[in-house]
């Protein structure tokens, strides 16, 4: 969760993640990446878009994959390709889903500005090796 307030309080945290502008809810509705894309990216996690493809991994929709359809910040739930139930008449419904049970698995990279993240987010930090020694 992004810092919102630096509270301890778990009245305030619940208050500001309920009362969390737009801007701050896209970096709240985070999921992990796979493996794979871990080792690539050299990210742990990143704000789940539309067009993402992602893999559910908690709930009775476990092991489905599938792309995202659209991202609610509002409700913080995704609704993917293939996760529906079925409502009384019949018609069928996305399910919604919270990020934190879907891991990503592919990508999508068509806006530069996503690789501008996944580059700064995995930027090399200077280590002890690489600081030049001052003598």
């Amino acid at each position: 969760m992004p810092v919102l307030t630096r509270s301890r309080q778990p009245r305030r945290q619940r208050k500001a993640y309920f009362n969390a502008p737009l801007h701050a809810r896209q970096k709240m509705v985070s999921a992990p990446l796979s493996p794979e894309l871990r080792e690539k990216y050299g990210v742990r996690s990143l704000p789940v878009r539309k067009g993402d493809k992602v893999r559910v991994m908690r709930g009775d929709f476990r092991g489905h994959e599938g792309k995202v359809v659209k991202v609610d910040l509002r409700k913080y739930r995704i609704f993917i390709d293939g996760v529906t139930i079925k409502k009384a008449d019949g018609t069928p419904v996305f399910r919604p889903i919270h990020p934190s049970n879907v891991m990503i698995v592919e990508l999508d990279l068509s806006d530069k500005h996503r690789k501008k993240i996944i580059e700064r987010k995995a930027g090399v930090s200077p280590t002890k090796s690489e600081e030049p020694e001052a003598k």
